[in-house]
């Protein structure tokens, strides 16, 4: 057997290995660094791995931790913890609730509505379903829901933080997009290479998240007209009517948080990690508002924030110069007293959520999240270096191109392989697993990368809704057991799997979806 052989039946050996043993329910970073270490050892025993490349692997695992880009992770998801635990959830859905209740099928249309919201200012899949599963769930069945219409709904709408933007898999994936769409670029012999920002991503998923929430509140009320009995209206004077006043309070916070993070990245004005700072600093000032004490400091802090943005429009603000403007310095002086008033409220905020218990909470869960990602990046670079080093990209450009149908019919096999490996795998494995391998072969056919990435996101999406291992699943089984049992959950999320591959199948068959904002804003 020739050594380009013996290297191809060792990448689908490798390849395979890691799906038999994820069944195993080791931790994924066990199993990437174990299988890359054994195949990598088999590669050296018959000479067809060089070692080499190892050599790259420390630069390559320091570029991971040192990209910019990837900083945003831990910051979005210290924003959205941050927020679920100041309960802005709970306001929203009561709000919600009240607002569209005497509708047909009025709660499952709050839910979708406050899952939407959520999607934008948390992007915490797990925090959304459980928030919502404690709260919405006992509601909807009292009121008469359909058990697993009601599980359905709430599982689907706690998904939708993967494909809203600002959103860690957009975070992550637009990290790996980028890297493939280089080496797609440079293995065609371009040497001045375009690049993918998350930004780019952010703006590309907009209208396809937005797309979805429609789809399934279109759902709930066809659903509504046709079976009354699943989805009954509430009498409006049980239902209780909501003022303004509550409803502006419920969702200007939320909002305004939304505007500030995804406005500032769409718009230029800054970058995702900027923008994550940003929303982490603002998570941390509602919180501190939803704890006991006086309103003002925070409300200063605020003010302040957005006196700094507007000073930084008119004025030159860069320090440093040697002959700044007179206007110019005294911008400087009047900002100077804006930042000491942002970051007294930010101070006084963080000693209430701590004094509340939420900022260890917080910074708890941050950690843990950050780490598992992190590792499951680390381990995925030593798979993916033993994977290429035994030729594994070409044995996937060889599968990719023998299947029919060119670029289309590779794109739809590989859509199928993550929808399939979404039964067993979540979001971030998915990602650096299968990502790189596949990411640069379908590039390099011609596929626009912003619409790839969107797709990816939509397939996988339903990763937390598909049995056995589906996280949504999971989250609303391990709150709702005294209500439902594990069979109302899983039929219930049938048809809202069905409606996000739809969502993949128009994103597909209309492409300016997913490309026309990205086109526009950059």
């Amino acid at each position: 057997m020739s050594t380009s052989s013996i290297g191809q039946v060792l990448d689908l050996l490798m390849f395979g290995s890691l799906c038999v043993l994820i069944l195993t329910g080791v931790p994924v970073i066990f199993l990437l660094t174990g299988c890359a270490i054994v195949f990598g050892g088999l590669g050296i025993a018959f000479g067809v791995f060089d070692t080499f490349l190892l050599a790259a692997l420390a630069q390559r695992i320091f570029g991971t931790m040192t990209t910019e880009t990837l900083v945003a992770i831990p910051l979005f998801v210290f924003m959205g913890m941050m927020l679920e635990r100041s309960r802005i959830a709970e306001d929203l859905l009561e709000a919600m609730g009240r607002l569209f209740g005497s509708v047909r099928g009025g709660l499952a249309i709050s839910v979708s509505v406050v899952g939407a919201l959520l999607a934008a200012s948390t992007g915490i899949v797990g925090a959304t379903v459980v928030t919502m599963g404690l709260m919405a769930l006992p509601a909807m069945l009292r009121r008469g829901y359909d058990k697993r219409f009601a599980c359905g709904t709430i599982c689907a709408a706690g998904t939708l933080g993967q494909i809203i933007p600002p959103s860690t898999v957009m975070v992550i994936l637009g990290e790996v997009i980028a890297a493939a769409y280089q080496q797609a670029q440079l293995a065609q012999g371009k040497f001045s290479v375009e690049t993918v920002s998350v930004g780019q991503l952010f703006a590309g998923s907009m209208i396809p998240g937005l797309m979805l929430v429609g789809f399934y509140i279109l759902y709930q009320l066809v659903i509504a007209f046709l079976r009354p009995d699943l989805a009954p209206a509430i009498p409006r004077e049980e239902a209780g009517r909501i003022s303004s006043r509550e409803l502006l309070n419920a969702l200007v916070p939320p909002i305004v948080l939304i505007v500030a993070v995804l406005g500032s990245i769409l718009g230029g004005v800054a970058t995702p990690t900027e923008a994550a700072a940003v929303g982490a600093v603002g998570a941390t000032m509602l919180a501190g508002l939803r704890q006991p004490g006086r309103a003002w400091p925070i409300h200063l802090a605020a003010a302040c924030a957005v006196g700094l943005v507007v000073l930084g429009m008119m004025f030159d603000l860069r320090l440093g110069r040697a002959a700044a403007p007179l206007t110019d310095r005294v911008a400087l002086a009047g900002a100077g007293v804006l930042v000491a008033g942002l970051t007294a409220g930010v101070v006084v905020a963080l000693l209430r959520a701590f004094r509340g218990g939420v900022l260890p909470a917080v910074s708890h869960a941050t950690m843990t999240i950050t780490a598992m990602i992190f590792a499951t990046l680390i381990g995925a670079t030593l798979f993916s270096l033993v994977f290429r080093g035994l030729g594994g990209e070409e044995t996937v450009k060889e599968l990719l191109s023998a299947i029919p149908g060119g670029p289309m019919g590779a794109l739809l096999a590989v859509m199928a392989l993550m929808f399939v490996m979404g039964f067993f795998l979540d979001f971030v494995e998915i990602t650096i697993i299968v990502v790189p391998v596949v990411g640069p072969v379908l590039l390099g056919m011609g596929l626009d990368p912003i619409w790839l990435a969107v797709l990816i996101a939509l397939n996988l999406q339903t990763s937390f809704l598909t049995p056995p291992f589906g996280f949504s699943l999971f989250y609303l089984g391990g709150v709702a057991q005294r209500w439902v049992n594990t069979a109302d959950i899983y039929r219930g999320v049938v048809p809202f799997v069905l409606l996000q591959l739809l969502a993949v199948a128009t994103v597909i068959a209309f492409p300016g979806l997913a490309t026309w904002l990205p086109g526009v804003l950059f």
